[in-house]
């Protein structure tokens, strides 16, 4: 298949490559690449397969986290120079998890006009595939590497009344389940969404707790992941049970932790709460 250079007007596009099924390109993806003056992209090795399958002679450049600094003004310079900037990341949509949003911040700060080119996303195709609701959902990237950092930042996201979306390596997979279903209940419905479009692609489905115990029997798992979580089940609590609940935490625990806690068993506003027990030990004395 061969795809026309059609002239691009000056711009930062910001095209969505496949994330693994080469067919989920778009047409309008191709023509961008094919057209653009200047195509940078994570690595040119990833891209050249890409141009490759369309038969697109276009000659991508490399800009990722390290090079950023000293090829991103080269960007900028082609688009002061009235040339069109195409930029891809090796999967995906530009700027999720890339460093790409500095180079857009920085174009729409001189005033250049930033295009985004919509295709394959992989927290959306977790999602859509997860069976969880999706009216509401929240994407937060990659947890911590460290287990206390891991804990702690799940606890921000306990009471989010949304579906929770992150991307998780295959190595770490089953401490990042075992630290949510501890944090946010064994018994919230998640997904672990696992090589999404391509061959093996698998979506596991159960409880924390059950997909906790499940791969923490598993060897090697392989592949890229995203772990969606369920929204925190609907708990009516009375005002009295809650002050409750926040006296017997703040016996053992700082008032921040103690908040945080009853914020998961609760299902309300950790900051609600730390207040609320900032307000009742002022009360009490």
């Amino acid at each position: 298949m061969a795809v026309p250079a059609r002239p691009l007007e000056p711009a930062l596009y910001l095209v969505a490559t496949p994330i693994g099924n080469l067919g989920d390109i778009t047409l309008r993806a191709l023509e961008t690449l094919a057209g653009a003056d200047v195509l940078a992209c994570e690595d040119t090795r990833v891209t050249r397969v890409l141009l490759d399958r369309y038969g697109i002679q276009n000659r991508p450049y490399a800009y990722h986290e390290h090079n950023a600094d000293e090829v991103g003004p080269r960007l900028l310079q082609a688009l002061e120079a009235g040339k069109s900037v195409a930029l891809v990341s090796d999967a995906g949509t530009p700027l999720v998890s890339d460093p790409g949003y500095r180079l857009a911040q920085s174009a729409i700060a001189t005033g250049y006009r930033v295009v985004p080119i919509p295709g394959a996303s992989a927290p959306l195709a977790a999602l859509v595939g997860s069976g969880l609701p999706n009216d509401a959902f929240l994407f937060a990237g990659f947890l911590p590497t460290k287990d206390k950092a891991r804990r702690d930042r799940l606890a921000e996201f306990a009471a989010a009344p949304a579906t929770l979306m992150f991307f998780e390596s295959p190595h770490r997979i089953g401490a990042a389940l075992e630290a949510a279903a501890d944090v946010l209940g064994g018994d919230r419905l998640a997904s672990v969404c696992r090589e999404l479009t391509k061959t093996y692609e698998e979506f596991r489905r159960g409880t924390l707790a059950e997909l906790a115990a499940h791969y923490a029997e598993v060897e090697n798992v392989r592949g890229e992941i995203v772990l969606v979580i369920g929204p925190p089940p609907e708990r009516p609590v009375e005002q009295a049970d809650v002050d409750a609940i926040l006296g017997d935490l703040s016996k053992t625990l700082p008032t921040a932790k103690a908040a945080a806690e009853a914020a998961r068993l609760t299902g309300l506003p950790r900051k609600e709460l730390y207040q609320r027990l900032l307000d009742m030990k002022s009360r009490d004395g």
